[in-house]
């Protein structure tokens, strides 16, 4: 592997429906805590991370990544991992309580955005989330299409 491709960010898998679902405040890039055949099943992209969510507890004091499925790989055969088992996160500390204290607000949850490898480790970038309404939705989704209307407009024009 060249030292390029070692040092750069790849992408594995990202949840946009997230962003769809919810307004997504503050965010933190945590470890993961993987088994070697869980680990080459994502090299091979084999996550969904859609119905995903963090559990972060003060006593003790822990960060789990909940039903994240990460698919089976085949060669692991009876030595592999379950696809839905809950995965351990690593944080500091202070990073850890800060999350603990947002989840305990109503209405907040912790949602994992995108998975991917730095520097050989994979990664897991979390947000902390509140839920929209459909009203709120609604008005993204014909904002979406207004911006896109536009741009066709002026593409026409050129």
């Amino acid at each position: 592997m060249s030292k390029q491709a070692e040092n750069s960010d790849d992408l594995i898998a990202e949840n946009r429906k997230a962003r769809h679902d919810y307004v997504i405040g503050e965010t933190l890039e945590v470890g993961m805590i993987l088994r070697g055949s869980e680990v080459k099943s994502v090299r091979d992209g084999k996550v969904s991370l859609g119905e995903g969510w963090i559990l972060a507890k003060e006593e003790p004091l822990e960060l789990s990544l909940m039903n994240v499925n990460i698919g089976e790989f085949g060669p692991a055969g009876a030595l592999g991992h379950k696809p839905t088992r809950p995965r351990g996160l690593l944080a500091k500390k202070r990073e850890i309580h800060k999350l603990a204290k947002a989840m305990a607000v109503k209405g907040a949850t912790i949602v994992p955005l995108k998975m991917y490898f730095k520097n050989g480790y994979a990664k897991l970038l979390v947000g902390i989330a509140k839920g929209k309404a459909a009203h709120d939705k609604r008005e993204a989704i014909q904002k979406r299409e207004a911006k896109r209307d536009m741009d066709r407009a002026m593409s026409r024009r050129r």
